[in-house]
Formats: structure tokens, C-alpha cells, sequence
């Protein structure tokens, strides 16, 4: 029989394997932190962090944002590729991503908007200046679009340089800013994971079994979407052949309703050691970990949240750039706040309490004190609640 896991039993589970149980204090072990999480998303907007830095400051507050590029530019503890969008992932994993830089690859040549790149020799030209003139950036060259410009179009040096880059022939030796720079891979990845091999059926189990292992439980569904590196069809195929040693679940909903899943054998023990989370109230980033799935996030936590950056403004039911706020094990609410960093400002726009939320003196409290906090991540001084 499937073991019954309780909805608030789930939903600690996650929690904890997310990084969000433990109160977010103490030394900052970003590469341990990156490991535990798998990846961090890269994203460009800086309403008040970027996506990376935030996710990285939620599970510990001491973290500041040059920590990153230090991980990355000089020690090189992790190399920025594909999940199912540019992330940052532990330089160890890298033996498991060959088969992704083929899987996108093949993708990007099938991309209608990618048929303008520079062709091979256009390409191997790249590749010579990098290789003479170190990392370079895409504003190193200056190849025009050609026909009508449109929003998604780029122009063919910037599609050659990203598909170098997803094929893995090309990597990110750094970032200035958001600007990514492109170095030949074999000067950027040590040689010893550069050359490691493994064949394609050893890193998808690697890939289903690491992906199982950070969600605690997951439907098929849950497992293939945690990285996006394989298909369903081969994640559903992979818990076929590996029934034998993996452990039927049932994890309630937040309505009450049972979902078939499955677990890693360890999930016993994992339960009977769940903690109970710090019931500091945290202001999550709409990118995290937890956030970005929305199919779980809504079956768990009964949460219905979805990110409006790309709704026409009359449209939006909530705002631009708008957080979830998670206390403990359950979101009481959201909040759209923005940072002028030159004023050493950050505004509370609008504040929006969950429905059957009773938003009371210590709930406010704890979400001042956590405004303050991320205040000083940007260097906000001061918080102003606008009307």
C-alpha cells in the first residue's frame, strides 16, 4: 500500500528540502546552499533583487550580492547552463549536463527565431576572437538585424554566441553586471569533470533520481519539471523500470484530495525527522524554487499565484513584480514592493492579506521586520508604506 503523507506533513517536507525550514541565519555556504537547491534561476529584473540574489538571500540572510559572481567568475564553483531556464548549477553536476547541451542544441536549431545566426564560419570566427582575445561579450560585435526589427529577434552574432553557449562549446567565464561574458569552454571548466563521461540512461537516473531527492515526493510531472533535462516520456519510463526501489506515496492536498506520487526509500526517516519551520514570516521572490512550479504550489499550499510581469497593466489582478509571503508552512498573503536603491528607499505599494488571513499586530510586525531585512540586502535604509 502507498504510505499516506498528511498535507501539512508535505508541505514541511518540501519546505525543508527547499532550504525554508531553518531560520536563515548564520555563515553563508553559498556553494552548499546552490547544491541543496540544485540550481539558481538567473533572471534580468531588479525590481528590488534579482531573482538569483533573492532566492540566495531567503535561504540565509547574511548573503550579499557579489557572493555570486565570486562563486562563479573566480572559484569557479559552479557553471551557468540550461534547466528550464538559465540557471546557476554546482560545477560537479557537469558531467550529468552533456546530454543537455545535445538535447538543447538540437532544439535551438530548431528554433524558427534562431535561423538568422551566423553560419559555421561565421561562428569559427567567434570562436578564434575569444580564443585571441579572452571572454568577450556580445557587445564585442556588431552584426545587424536584417528585414523588420521585432522585440524577439536578435541579431546573428548574439543567436551564433547563444548557441555555442546551450551546445556547451562556449561558456560563461563571468557577468558585469547582468552582461554575460563567453569564454571557451576549456578554459572555464576544470578539466576533470570537462572529461568525465557517462552514458546517457546513467544521467537521466542521476537526473530523476537528484531531482526526487530535493522535492522529498513528486509525481512524474513534478520530477521532469524540476530540471526540464529530459522529457516526460523518459522520466515516466525511468520510474517504470526503477519501481522496484522507489516508494509509493499519497500526498494530500490542500482541498483534501489524495495524489498519487512517489519517494526516494529514505522518506520514512525524512518524515519522522521533519521540522516544524521558523515561523518568521519570509518574503519569497516570484522565481523560488517553491514559487515556480505552480502546479505543486496550488495542490500543496492552495495558493493560486501567478507572475503578471507579461500582463498589459489594465489586466493585471495584482501588480508587476508581485511577492508571496510564506510564515511558517503557509502564504497569508502578498505584497508588491519596489527599491530606489539611489534614495536608499524601499516602497510598499500595495499589501494584499489571504483570504480567512486575520492579519493581526504580530503578523505585522513580523513582516516589517522582514521588509527591513531585505532592505538591507539592496541598501534601503528606509521602508515607506505608499497609499
Amino acid at each position: 500500500m502507498a504510505l499516506k503523507i498528511a498535507n501539512r506533513q508535505a508541505r514541511r517536507l518540501w519546505l525543508d528540502a527547499q532550504g525554508l525550514s531553518a531560520p536563515p541565519t548564520g555563515p553563508v555556504d553559498l556553494a552548499g546552499t546552490i547544491r541543496k537547491l540544485g540550481f539558481v534561476q538567473l533572471d534580468t529584473i531588479r525590481v528590488v533583487a534579482r531573482a538569483h540574489d533573492h532566492i540566495l538571500w531567503s535561504r540565509n540572510q547574511n548573503y550579499r550580492e557579489p557572493m555570486l559572481e565570486v562563486c562563479l567568475a573566480r572559484d569557479r564553483h559552479v557553471f551557468e547552463h540550461f534547466t528550464h531556464d538559465a540557471s546557476l548549477i554546482p560545477m560537479d553536476f557537469y558531467p550529468m549536463w552533456q546530454r543537455q547541451f545535445r538535447r538543447m542544441e538540437e532544439k535551438v536549431r530548431g528554433w524558427e527565431w534562431h535561423r538568422g545566426m551566423l553560419d559555421e564560419a561565421g561562428r569559427a570566427a567567434i570562436r578564434a576572437r575569444i580564443e585571441s582575445e579572452g571572454p568577450l561579450s556580445t557587445k564585442a560585435f556588431d552584426t545587424k538585424i536584417e528585414g523588420k526589427r521585432e522585440m524577439w529577434r536578435r541579431p546573428p552574432h548574439k543567436l551564433a554566441l547563444d548557441y555555442m553557449w546551450y551546445a556547451g562549446e562556449l561558456s560563461t567565464s563571468h557577468r558585469e553586471g547582468f552582461t554575460k561574458y563567453y569564454d571557451l569552454t576549456e578554459r572555464v571548466i576544470p578539466k576533470a569533470v570537462r572529461e568525465a563521461a557517462h552514458a546517457d540512461d546513467a544521467q537521466v537516473d542521476w537526473l530523476c533520481r537528484e531531482a526526487l531527492a530535493r522535492l522529498a515526493f513528486g509525481t512524474p510531472g513534478d520530477i521532469q519539471r524540476f530540471w526540464a533535462a529530459a522529457d516526460l516520456g523518459e522520466v515516466k519510463a525511468w520510474t517504470q523500470a526503477n519501481a522496484a526501489g522507489l516508494v509509493p506515496v499519497e500526498i494530500e492536498s490542500s482541498r483534501g484530495e489524495w495524489t498519487p506520487a512517489l519517494a526516494l526509500p529514505d522518506i520514512e526517516a525524512l518524515l519522522a525527522a521533519v521540522p516544524s519551520p521558523a515561523p518568521r514570516l519570509r518574503l519569497l521572490n516570484p522565481f523560488d524554487p517553491v514559487i515556480r512550479d505552480r502546479n505543486r504550489l496550488t495542490r500543496l499550499f492552495g495558493f493560486d499565484y501567478r507572475i503578471e510581469i507579461f500582463v498589459p497593466e489594465a489586466r493585471r489582478q495584482w501588480g508587476y513584480y508581485v511577492y508571496p509571503l510564506l510564515e511558517g508552512d503557509r502564504f497569508v498573503g502578498r505584497i508588491e514592493v519596489k527599491s530606489d536603491r539611489q534614495a536608499g528607499q524601499l516602497s510598499v505599494l500595495h499589501f494584499w492579506p489571504e483570504p480567512g488571513v486575520k492579519w493581526t499586530g504580530a503578523r505585522q510586525a513580523k513582516l516589517e521586520a522582514e521588509l527591513g531585512r531585505l532592505g538591507r540586502l539592496v541598501g534601503a535604509a528606509d521602508v515607506v508604506w505608499r497609499p
